[in-house]
């Protein structure tokens, strides 16, 4: 850029306002260093024309509006033009002054971009200048020149469910900080840059659940066979080199933000329970000022003298004026038009109240129903009774005549909105209310009626949570009996109305006030503001509460007073109609909001008609809002040139609870308004400090006049006892006077908390005997016994220690220039308390207009803003569209709806911004390692408690290794041969299809015959020699079967796979041909079907279809008898190969020998009591693991009938698998999580019609789920629950566990005890211990036991690191011994001295000289009670099987092992708490992603599911939304509140995406690594990427 040397002190303030801002986007990475000058040389381009001509002239209109304060001599016209422009009564001129420096000081300092979310194209709103913004960045300034800064290329693409990857919303992502700084200094050569992204677009790309993925952290060595995956995969067109990288650039981005210290440091160590979170929560700073004044002394109001002709009470000031002056109006009402649509006289208002009164008592009038019922009780209305008003604010008259009539008739008046629908907000509380007070009548108008909604039979509808209703208008009722006169006057103390009033958190309460309440309270306003007969009021406010009702409907009648009402519907047309009724009527009071006062000032054209010096007393009844000033302020300097005197302007204080506290008296403003310039930050302590007029971070307040006559007013400490503040601290205004109300309806305990308090003096003594009103008002006691307001208990936010007030913020947020992003009156700004404090939220409305990089400019704006002014972290800003926050009838924000539908996640931002790291700092200390605790220091501790240590060993198998019938019996494949000779018509195996029909059929001879059928093919076509590996790619059936037996009979090893799924080639058949290599397969066994998917175009396109090894087709075999059978020389030699892939992504092949798996077998059928009688039903996966050992060994072993279901075919007919067993009446079945959930998910509404079929599962006896992990507690109870109805026991269900090293160590046994479930603290399981708790204790989670020990298996758990025994119940990794261990990892490098640790482990204390396998997974053993002795149902089966493969010996010793288990109390039980890869070690603990997982998904009803992962330190969430796209953003906050608050974590980034998009392997397992490595090289479709500050 041509260096533009132009004196920018000189130049306008507009222009330096919008090259600060300029320099602002650039520091914050919003803008590129091209795009930058562009603007600059632009904007400048007018004042330095005639040094260049060629520079454009025309200087391009900044995103921004005008930014500072105006300066010299157009100060004050510019303020008025920019005052009058403003929506909204939040208005400083200081705090923008305040705003702009503290974002002029961020500029300066050094700070990385904020990564912008990312979101699906489908849910972004279009930036108007978006274009624009493209067009004048560079490509190479948004490309990433140099991978220092990237992680590591990912090995692996995208899950097989994901859609095709959409376009990347945005063109450019923010260029990193440090490539920024590096540009800056040099520049890196063009064809370097395009070098490396060649290099970064070229890496292999491909993703498949059941494929590897080697990680430098990964505990097993066995993971580098998959380093030879990256050999066949195909370079993906990712279209350009940044594309690739987004996330992964965003995720530094994040990291590099992060790194910025904090302001204030973590406290310092404390441990990780409640009270020490608590306490973090609220430091106590030392250098934070404390009150130094004396004790306050109680203000005292003057003696109240009643004016001689005030009538005696509103009953008798009504007979007057109605008889005496009848036809003088008491009110006046407006039309929308502004026009006068209707007046009422006080004696129509008398008559019409006697009517009221005498249709009430006396029920003549007509009424109509609610549609929730028939009333119950006595339905009649007697004095005393609570009735509801229903009256909309354009009708000030019908409500005046009801509440009349109401006090005529003795009866309790309770002024409620009107119900517009059945979603208005706060409608449910309201309804409390009623119901609370025993309302069963609802008077409102003809036209309230009409317009109620209504059911189709004509009634009104029944509201949720309303009690039946009898509604009833108070119109055209007849005239009462002459003769009739009004009951007589109720008592003084007796309720005269309720005024209905909300909780911080929205819930609805009833304030009592008194019928000598009411009155003392009437004669004090009048006595105060100076009331007199025949005055003119225009009020502005809601008549039916507060200040409107006081004034305008009490205090007016007691004096006679004409009232004109400005409806709220005519203000948002005509803003300036009030100060028009002042000018016509001569008005001599109004009462109005700030927000009225601005309003009034929008309406510039109507100015010129107004006359208002006839105005003595513009009351403000919100003059307790900080902010009230500036609307003052700002409206007597515009109107007093029409009249507005500056003594007129009297703001006053009040509240449900205490009526009103003080006003300033009209007259005695001049002389005796106060203000107070004070310091923000000693208010956030509670103290009252002078600062400086010109400070940045002070708070100017204006009295609100002085205390009411005849009333008390002291202030007390907010929290604690009621002891007197010092003079010079803020607390809660406190009012003793006869004038307040006298408690919440149906709530005594709240009563006695606000209404009956007694002030304590400093050494702890009451004051005085009488019993104070909480006002609810924040404020304390000025010179000359002013009172001074600033802020609400409810707007009170106390963050760490220090309180903040709502209203503060929100000004800070509003002077946030330019305010062309969002609405200015549509602010809503609260506190939800996550982690034991309050944190700070803040949802706006923004413009149709506003696009996402200008939103989330201005979002990060705000949060530095708030930072440098209030020194308090956002926690959450939310942006959502126009007319999405939750309104009260009178327009305003309805802030506790507003805060509920966010913390259910149904407030559907458009935008979200997370600052939880910066917020949050009260997290647990990390956990320290002490690395000086030896293992024999761990065995002598458990000695000394008197500690057993963990050890476990299942039942005897039988018989010796030595004996004969072992030796016989070594071969898998002798026992089908001999099984085809003996028992040659027995069937062992029927496959089923998804109709429920039988597919195909084999008996033991034919699968003998089957099987020498493809020994021959293999000896014959494929050339096979003795020990070579066969890959067998078939479908989930008996193909597979015999395929596996006939590589036995000619001693070729099997080795299973899944065949590639032909909707997803793409993804899985890399994975099918990397497991043939890896294996080092000689030929590939299949059929026709899968052969010609291998050979297809689609496969070709994928990998070249001629590289794979000769491929046999068993559907095309010679008919041949094999010659002779092969038998191994040892039963130690290899059977087959069996390979599977970890959650992790590790791909592991692990050697099973022919001793293992004959051993395994026996053990199963030991403990399964398996016979050749038994139906056992199958549907599960056959390819790995136990799948596959039930699948194709143990039937062949034991000769029971197996029926075979492909969980496939469940998927298409989810009854399948239930329909089989109860047909083939089967007591032990095996499935996986996948079918479990199937069936739980897709039959959940066909129990019944299930049951009316006839299935019935009260013949099962164990149902066990086959899985390497812990068990899913809640799915297996789900799944009791919802098919009890079929007759499915609640004990039946249980699960199995297996891993790499021995694929099946525990299984429930047909005649094992119940599964034990014990409690743990989640707390402690973080920091590797476990501690039992009681159920339903804080932070508990349930274990349940993994099935019981395999006879002949032996577990122990030891410390991974040191390999130290563990003492029971303490948590460690389990290791195992066991006749059917693995022999170990199967490896194409042949090195196994990384990993041969994982299977031949010892001890280095206690018992050395054992070997162990370590399975990987941590857990820890309990001796357990056994809650209920259970034999297998069919006992004399023991003693009349079949002789089959096991002696009359070891059927005794079987019996004499289940004797011996049952007469135990106790057995040990084994809980799996998860596997030590998956786990996540964060600030020194271990966290199992499942718990953060569950916590998740309870979270919100929209979840469908979800998967957890850490990148560089920071936690990753990804969650299924089962919903619209527009509702991803509700879920963001809820996952990092409960995260954070359940497991003391700080969500980094939160993903939304697509049912379906997490990946879960053919065992139900997530794969998490697939999906970690998906999103990082942005394969993942995401719908919204939020990444959390």
């Amino acid at each position: 850029m041509a260096d533009l040397s132009v004196d920018i002190s000189k130049l306008p303030d507009e222009i330096r306002d919008k090259l600060a801002e300029l320099d602002l986007e650039l520091s914050e990475g919003d803008i590129t260093q091209k795009g930058y000058e562009k603007k600059r040389t632009r904007l400048l381009a007018p004042y330095v024309a005639q040094h260049q001509p060629q520079a454009g002239n025309q200087p391009l209109r900044g995103p921004r509006g005008d930014g500072g304060s105006s300066r010299q001599h157009t100060r004050n016209r510019r303020t008025h033009r920019r005052v009058t422009h403003n929506e909204k009564r939040y208005h400083s001129e200081v705090r923008q002054e305040a705003v702009q420096q503290a974002l002029a000081e961020m500029q300066n300092r050094p700070k990385p971009s904020l990564p912008m979310p990312s979101k699906r194209t489908s849910m972004m709103a279009k930036s108007p200048d978006r274009e624009r913004h493209d067009l004048s960045s560079s490509s190479d300034e948004d490309s990433c020149a140099g991978d220092s800064e990237l992680p590591p290329p990912p090995e692996l693409g995208s899950p097989p469910a994901r859609r095709a990857a959409a376009p990347h919303p945005r063109g450019h992502p923010p260029p990193l900080p440090q490539l920024h700084h590096q540009r800056e200094k040099k520049h890196a050569p063009r064809e370097k840059t395009e070098i490396d992204l060649s290099d970064i677009t070229h890496l292999p790309a491909y993703i498949q659940p059941d494929v590897t993925h080697t990680t430098s952290g990964a505990r097993r060595g066995g993971a580098l066979i998959a380093d030879r995956v990256q050999c066949y995969a195909q370079p993906e067109d990712t279209g350009t080199g940044t594309g690739r990288w987004k996330v992964s650039a965003k995720i530094q981005q994040l990291l590099n933000t992060l790194k910025r210290p904090k302001r204030r440091p973590l406290p310092e160590f404390y441990e990780d329970d409640d009270i020490e979170l608590e306490i973090a929560a609220n430091p106590k700073d030392p250098n934070a000022p404390k009150p130094e004044g004396g004790t306050m002394t109680p203000a005292v109001g003057e003696q109240l003298v009643v004016p001689a002709g005030l009538p005696r009470n509103l009953e008798a000031a009504l007979q007057r004026y109605g008889t005496a002056s009848f036809k003088a109006n008491v009110a006046t009402v407006l039309d929308p038009n502004g026009k006068l649509s209707n007046s009422l006289t006080y004696g129509k208002l008398l008559s019409r109240s006697l009517k009221i009164a005498h249709a009430v008592l006396n029920k003549t009038f007509t009424s109509k129903s609610s549609s929730g019922g028939p009333l119950t009780g006595d339905n009649s209305i007697k004095p005393g009774d609570r009735v509801a008003l229903v009256y909309p604010n354009n009708d000030p008259i019908n409500f005046m005549c009801a509440f009349y009539g109401c006090l005529q008739a003795g009866i309790v008046p309770v002024p409620i909105e009107v119900p517009l629908t059945r979603r208005d907000a706060g409608l449910q509380q309201v309804g409390f209310l009623l119901g609370s007070c025993g309302i069963q009548y609802a008077l409102t108008s003809d036209a309230c009626l009409k317009g109620l909604p209504k059911t189709s039979s004509g009634d009104v509808v029944s509201f949720r949570g309303w009690p039946s209703l009898q509604w009833v208008s108070t119109e055209k009722l007849p005239r009462p009996p002459r003769d009739w006169i009004p009951p007589p006057r109720p008592a003084e103390d007796s309720p005269a109305h309720i005024e209905h009033t909300s909780a911080a958190d929205g819930s609805a309460m009833g304030v009592i006030v008194t019928r000598s309440s009411m009155l003392a309270h009437c004669r004090m306003l009048s006595v105060a503001c100076n009331y007199t007969e025949g005055e003119h009021m225009v009020c502005v406010l809601d008549f039916k509460r507060e200040t409107g009702l006081w004034h305008a409907v009490l205090a007016s009648v007691l004096n006679g007073m004409h009232v004109i009402f400005i409806p709220y519907a005519l203000m948002k047309v005509s803003p300036a109609s009030w100060m028009h009724m002042i000018t016509k009527y001569r008005a001599s009071v109004a009462i109005v909001k700030s927000r009225d006062l601005h309003w009034g000032l929008l309406a510039t054209r109507d100015h010129k008609e107004i006359l208002l010096s006839s105005l003595r007393m513009l009351l403000v009844a919100d003059g307790a809002n900080p902010w009230s000033l500036s609307s003052c302020d700002q409206f007597l300097s515009v109107f007093q040139s029409k009249g507005v005197r500056g003594d007129a302007i009297c703001p006053c204080a009040c509240s449900s609870e205490s009526l009103t506290v003080c006003v300033r008296r009209a007259g005695r403003g001049g002389s005796s308004a106060g203000r107070g310039v004070l310091s923000m930050s000693g208010l956030s302590y509670g103290v009252v400090r002078v600062d400086a007029e010109n400070s940045l971070t002070s708070l100017t307040l204006q009295d609100c006049g002085q205390v009411m006559p005849s009333c008390v007013i002291v202030v007390v400490k907010m929290e604690g006892l009621a002891y007197l503040c010092k003079t010079d601290e803020v607390g809660e205004i406190c009012v003793l006077s006869g004038a307040t109300g006298s408690g919440y309806w149906g709530l005594p305990g709240l009563t006695n908390t606000v209404f009956r308090v007694q002030p304590l003096d400093a050494d702890g003594e009451p004051i005085g005997e009488e019993h104070y009103v909480r006002s609810g008002l924040l404020g304390f006691l000025g010179p000359g016994g002013l009172v001074f307001v600033c802020g609400s208990r409810d707007g009170l936010m106390t963050v760490t220690g220090r309180k903040h007030n709502m209203d503060d913020i929100i000004a800070t947020v509003l002077a946030v220039e330019p305010m062309k992003f969002i609405y200015r009156g549509r602010i809503a700004v609260f506190s939800v308390r996550v982690l034991r404090d309050e944190r700070i939220c803040i949802v706006a409305e923004q413009r149709p207009d506003c696009g996402e990089e200008e939103s989330f400019q201005w979002m990060s704006r705000v949060l530095q803003a708030v930072d440098s002014i209030h020194q308090v972290g956002i926690y959450c800003l939310a942006l959502v569209q126009p007319n999405y926050l939750p309104k009260t009838p009178l327009g305003g924000i309805h802030l506790s709806e507003c805060k509920r539908r966010f913390l259910e996640g149904t407030l559907h931002p458009a935008n979200v911004l997370m600052c939880p790291h910066t917020c949050v700092t009260n997290l647990p200390k990390p956990r320290e390692i002490h690395s000086d605790v030896g293992p024999a220091s761990v065995i002598v501790g458990n000695l000394v408690q008197g500690n057993r240590l963990a050890s476990a060993q299942g039942r005897d198998m039988g018989y010796t290794d030595d004996s004969d019938a072992a030796r016989k019996y070594q071969f898998i494949s002798q026992i089908l041969r001999w099984r085809a000779q003996s028992t040659s018509d027995h069937v062992i195996f029927t496959l089923l299809n998804s109709k429920g029909a039988v597919s195909k059929v084999l008996t033991c001879a034919e699968l003998h015959k089957k099987a020498e059928r493809i020994g021959n093919l293999l000896l014959e076509k494929g050339r096979v020699n003795t020990g070579d590996h066969v890959a067998l790619i078939f479908p989930p059936g008996l193909d597979l079967i015999c395929a596996f037996y006939g590589c036995l009979y000619v001693g070729a090893v099997p080795v299973t796979i899944r065949p590639p799924h032909p909707q997803n080639l793409h993804t899985t058949l890399p994975t099918v041909r990397m497991i043939v290599d890896v294996s080092k397969a000689t030929l590939v066994l299949s059929n026709q079907s899968v052969i010609k998917l291998l050979r297809s175009k689609e496969a070709s396109n994928v990998l070249d279809s001629k590289a794979w090894p000769i491929t046999l087709d068993t559907d095309d075999m010679p008919k041949k008898k094999l010659p002779i059978l092969y038998r191994a020389p040892t039963a130690e030699m290899l059977a087959y190969l069996d390979f599977s892939v970890s959650t992790t992504g590790m791909l592991a092949g692990i050697k099973l020998s022919h001793a293992a798996v004959t051993s395994l077998c026996r053990s199963m059928k030991i403990a399964c009591e398996l016979y050749p009688s038994r139906h056992i039903a199958l549907c599960l996966d056959p390819y790995c693991g136990l799948g596959f050992a039930l699948w194709c060994l143990s039937s062949i072993y034991s000769g029971h009938h197996s029926i075979l279901i492909p969980p496939s075919e469940v998927e298409i007919n989810p009854a399948l698998w239930l329909s089989a067993v109860s047909q083939y009446k089967v007591r032990d079945t095996f499935c996986s999580y996948g079918v479990m959930e199937l069936c739980t998910k897709g039959l959940g509404s066909s129990v019944n019609q299930l049951k009316s079929k006839g299935i019935n599962l009260a013949c099962v006896r164990t149902c066990v789920v086959v899985a390497e992990e812990r068990p899913r507690i809640n799915l297996t109870n789900s799944f009791s629950k919802l098919f009890s109805a079929l007759g499915l026991s609640p004990r039946a269900v249980s699960t199995s566990f297996g891993c790499r090293v021995n694929i099946a160590i525990c299984l429930q046994g047909a005649s094992s005890p119940e599964p034990s479930t014990v409690y743990v603290d989640l707390r402690a399981l973080r920091n590797d211990r476990v501690s039992l708790v009681e159920r339903g204790s804080p932070h508990s989670l349930c274990l349940m036991e993994s099935g019981k020990l395999l006879p002949g298996v032996k577990v122990i758990t030891a410390n991974p690191e040191t390999k130290g025994q563990c003492g029971d119940s303490h948590l460690g990794e389990i290791w195992v011994q066991s006749p059917h261990n693995a022999s170990g990892y199967f490896t194409i490098y042949g090195d196994e001295s990384d990993y041969a640790d994982h299977f031949s482990a010892q001890l280095v204390t206690g018992n050395t000289g054992e070997v162990y396998a370590r399975t990987g997974y941590l857990g820890f053993l309990r001796r357990t009670e056994i809650s209920t002795t259970s034999v297998g149902g069919d006992d004399s089966s023991i003693m009349t099987r079949d002789s089959d493969t096991e002696s009359l010996a070891s059927a005794c010793a079987s019996m004499s092992g289940l004797a011996s288990a049952d007469s135990h109390d106790t057995h040990d039980a084994v809980f799996v708490v998860g596997a030590l890869d998956e786990t996540i070690m964060l600030r020194g603990m271990r966290y199992h992603p499942i718990d953060i997982e569950n916590s998740v998904m309870r979270c919100h009803k929209k979840i469908a599911e979800c998967a957890v992962f850490t990148w560089t330190n920071l936690l990753v969430v990804v969650v299924e939304l089962d919903g619209n796209d527009s509702e991803a953003l509700n879920l963001v906050p809820l996952v990092t509140n409960t995260v954070l608050e359940e497991h003391h974590l700080i969500v980094g980034v939160v993903v939304v995406v697509d049912p379906g998009v997490v990946p879960i392997n053919s065992r139900g397992e997530k794969q998490r690594m697939h999906l970690r490595d998906g999103f990082l090289s942005d394969q993942i479709d995401a719908i919204y990427i939020a990444y959390n500050m």
